[in-house]
């Protein structure tokens, strides 16, 4: 199943979402330039859980690189597919979400969402080696806001009908909340060892995306009742 786009457009010019997706495919062209060395890249600027954990709770390492390699390695990617993926959600969903929280609003949104995934890996495998990079966790928060948001707006979405492949208009809350529970499902089997995707990751963002945009909107509803 695949979005193809949403029948609902957006209000303004959804400026932070576009910067977004140009900063991740800069850095993934970055990446491409640097062919042998790319391994040390994406470790040094990839969110590996175990260094947080020798720099956390040990001290062995320094502090800051393993807490901002939680912002740095959201515009990092693994492949085409992955980078490819990633942007192709973030330019469905994240317009309106960016309507719904203003450009300011929805950058640091989707850095919270980011960074909240990445910990919520962590939990899971505080001791892997592996370097986790990638937007999916933010983008999966952006997906959890747009749920609360707008439910009911209909996704375009290819269906694999054997033996065609059909597109049927569905409502957001299928869609993505199909999206969730395949997530979910992935993370139940996913190693221990914290290798592969981190599905746990997708779980984390998207669960802290859907509580913090029902939080956002119920204090905005409780303001407006205050006026």
């Amino acid at each position: 199943m695949i979005p193809l786009r949403d029948e609902n457009p957006s209000r303004t010019v959804p400026v932070v979402t576009r910067a977004l997706i140009g900063a991740n495919l800069a850095v993934f062209v970055y990446e491409l330039l640097l062919g042998p060395d790319l391994a040390g890249f994406l470790y040094e600027w990839g969110f590996t859980p175990v260094r947080l954990t020798l720099a956390a709770r040990y001290g062995d390492l320094p502090l800051l690189p393993a807490l901002t390699s939680l912002v740095t390695s959201m515009f990092l990617h693994g492949g085409w597919s992955h980078v490819i993926g990633n942007l192709w959600y973030l330019w469905i969903f994240g317009d309106n979400v960016e309507d719904a929280v203003g450009h300011a609003g929805f950058l640091l949104f989707y850095l919270g969402c980011g960074i909240a995934a990445s910990l919520f890996h962590y939990l899971t495998v505080p001791v892997a080696a592996i370097p986790v990079v990638g937007a999916s966790g933010a983008i999966a928060g952006v997906l959890g806001a747009y749920i609360v948001c707008f439910p009911r707006a209909r996704v375009l979405t290819l269906l694999p009908i054997f033996p065609f492949f059909q597109v049927v208009p569905l409502p957001a809350f299928l869609v993505l909340g199909l999206w969730f529970l395949f997530q979910f499902v992935l993370g139940l089997g996913s190693p221990a060892s914290g290798g592969g995707v981190a599905f746990w990751a997708h779980v984390g963002g998207f669960v802290v995306g859907l509580l913090a945009m029902r939080g956002l909107r119920a204090v905005r509803r409780s303001r407006a009742r205050a006026v």
